[in-house]
């Protein structure tokens, strides 16, 4: 039978459960702690992945929003979009409030790859846009923040 450490490196799902019931059954010696660390850690990422991730097409889908007004009837999608991305992210902070200033680090870089996708997505020249967000973090999640262009 593969140790806990073996199991973790060649079936993960497996490694899981048969962690999970070793520290039910209080089996502390049996557990691997680096492992254990590491996915925790994992987790942490991959919500400040998703947080980013969220951000840079909400970003991107405010500037075609402002940069395209006469396309905006034409493009529901786009009001879709953000409401969508806003509600994920109120969401994804509700369940983790400890990301919030992780929202803010990161409006700056994830506004940066917004302008070049949206550049990209518009056809619009990406001087086009701002070179820094014009907009706070709170404005960007709000849901009544419309901007107008």
């Amino acid at each position: 039978m593969p140790t806990n450490a073996e199991l973790y490196e060649h079936d993960f799902f497996q490694w899981t459960q048969t962690t999970a019931a070793l520290i039910r059954a209080s089996k502390w010696q049996d557990v691997d702690v680096d492992a254990i660390a590491e996915e925790l850690d994992s987790l942490g990422k991959r919500d400040q992945r998703e947080l980013e991730n969220r951000l840079e097409v909400l970003l991107r889908h405010l500037l075609k929003w402002r940069y395209q007004p006469a396309r905006r009837a034409r493009n529901r999608s786009w009001q879709s979009t953000i409401q969508e991305q806003r509600r994920r992210l109120a969401r994804l902070l509700v369940q983790s409030p400890s990301l919030r200033p992780a929202l803010t680090e990161a409006l700056p870089e994830e506004y940066h790859h917004a302008g070049q996708r949206a550049s990209y997505e518009t056809r619009l020249p990406e001087e086009t846009f701002p070179p820094t967000c014009p907009w706070a973090a709170e404005q960007v999640l709000a849901p009544d923040f419309w901007p107008e262009g």
